[in-house]
């Protein structure tokens, strides 16, 4: 294609730029408010996998089997699927199953069980010989947690919520196409359905830049952290 074709099928003075940037502050809210709710959900999560596992309790074996199977569960279901499940949810939650804050139940519900198995796999990698040190020297579970596998973890813990972050950029655009605003929301309806391209490709140029933002955001503070 050259350059007139090019214009030709890319008309950006059809672009509406006041709405690509309200659109790109939807996107980013949605996932930054996720972000922080999945992260501490997450760890939440995480932590009681990690600490019923093996445990000869059958109290505590039965809430490891009902979180594991939550986890699971939720885990497995494609999220364009879990969007439409989680319909009578969001409207009794949020009072509405349209817009960015319509998009939260069905971004949180999915992100969290991925990142809880990423946090269940970095304090399993934590070296246990240093849990059973601060346990001969009396620390308390609480201090173990705070003390111990949290800080043990943490580059882990953030190269996970990073890995997590850029999938709720993509499923963000997903909830878009049934009208949860954001950058999706925009291609789907200013540019597929208009067939304007170039608000497509721009939408699409602009997600790509804040998949590579929060990437390199992940792996500075990875960097700064991991003393190893």
């Amino acid at each position: 294609m050259n350059s007139n074709g090019f214009a030709s099928y890319f008309q950006f003075s059809n672009v509406n730029w006041a709405n690509m940037g309200q659109a790109t502050w939807e996107t980013i809210w949605m996932t930054v408010v996720s972000i922080i709710v999945v992260t501490i959900l997450g760890i939440l999560l995480g932590l009681v996998l990690f600490e019923t596992n093996g445990s000869s309790s059958i109290l505590i074996k039965i809430l490891n089997w009902i979180v594991a199977a939550f986890v699971n569960i939720f885990r497995s279901i494609p999220f364009i699927i879990l969007i439409v499940l989680l319909l009578p949810t969001t409207q009794l939650i949020m009072g509405t199953i349209i817009g960015p804050q319509a998009a939260l139940p069905s971004l949180i519900i999915s992100a969290a069980p991925f990142y809880a198995r990423l946090v269940e796999i970095a304090f399993h990698e934590i070296d246990h010989g240093v849990i059973e040190a601060a346990e001969a020297m009396g620390a308390t579970k609480w201090q173990i947690i705070l003390k111990v596998l949290l800080p043990e973890s943490m580059p882990a813990l953030v190269s996970g919520i990073t890995v997590t972050a850029i999938s709720l950029i993509g499923y963000t655009a997903m909830a878009g196409a049934i009208g949860a605003g954001g950058l999706g929301n925009l291609a789907y309806l200013d540019g597929f359905q208009a067939s304007n391209n170039a608000v497509t490709l721009m939408a699409t140029v602009i997600i790509v830049l804040i998949v590579f933002v929060f990437q390199y955001l992940g792996d500075f503070a990875v960097k700064r952290i991991d003393k190893r």
